[in-house]
């Protein structure tokens, strides 16, 4: 079994079980952002998971799954290590070429917020184990769907919608690129979220609207 596939099996079982997953043993351990990204879709493979979309974090590139996406409004199951930020999710209106030069059009336009994870006992440092742990997808409460505009308010800030979603239509391209439908995701556009003494989070995206999500589990604090 390749280096790989061996560390997809760790994850998966990580992921299937809900038990936390000691740092990877080196000599399985993705070794760059590449292998780490490989070693994610190859942990969906082992759990006969089919990625929706792509999500880009902190400069990694990871896999959506449709069931950890939850409707404006929603509780997301616990989470051990959540880190809440604001994110855009893009629905693509046609296929993302990986050799194309023009950003995709797009059929919808979601305020989201980004309940971010890990499966590991200490949060990994290392690009290639933070690539390969799906990147560290959690759970995206998305809001509703808007048609797509050139600029979008998160919070304070107001940016152009193109250069928000550059990084990740890079990274997709990289990545083979995306069929019409898929989801493009963007977290990690605010400093982290604190709930409150109930576990909710609400965060106004302008002419987008609210997104409100509620935590569960001990820890609601971002770290």
């Amino acid at each position: 079994m390749s280096r790989a596939k061996r560390a997809a099996s760790w994850i998966a079982e990580a992921i299937s079980t809900g038990n936390p997953l000691a740092e990877l043993p080196r000599e399985i351990s993705p070794r760059s952002r590449a292998e780490g990204e490989r070693v994610a879709f190859l942990t969906l493979d082992s759990l006969g998971l089919t990625p929706c979309g792509l999500r880009f974090a902190d400069g990694i590139a990871g896999p959506m799954i449709e069931g950890r996406l939850l409707p404006n409004g929603a509780t997301a199951s616990p989470l051990r290590h959540p880190v809440i930020t604001a994110a855009l999710i893009a629905v693509l209106d046609e296929p993302l070429d990986p050799d194309g030069e023009k950003p995709p059009a797009l059929a919808a336009l979601h305020p989201a917020l980004d309940l971010a994870d890990h499966r590991f006992t200490h949060p990994p440092l290392a690009v290639g184990q933070r690539a390969a742990d799906l990147g560290g997808l959690g759970f995206i409460i998305a809001g509703p769907p808007h048609a797509p505009m050139e600029a979008v308010t998160v919070g304070p800030t107001h940016t152009a919608l193109q250069d928000t979603l550059a990084p990740a239509i890079a990274a997709a391209r990289r990545l083979g690129g995306l069929p019409r439908g898929a989801l493009l995701i963007v977290a990690g556009l605010s400093t982290p979220l604190t709930p409150d003494t109930e576990g909710r989070i609400a965060l106004d995206f302008g002419a987008l609207g609210m997104v409100i999500a509620k935590t569960l589990g001990k820890d609601h604090q971002p770290h």
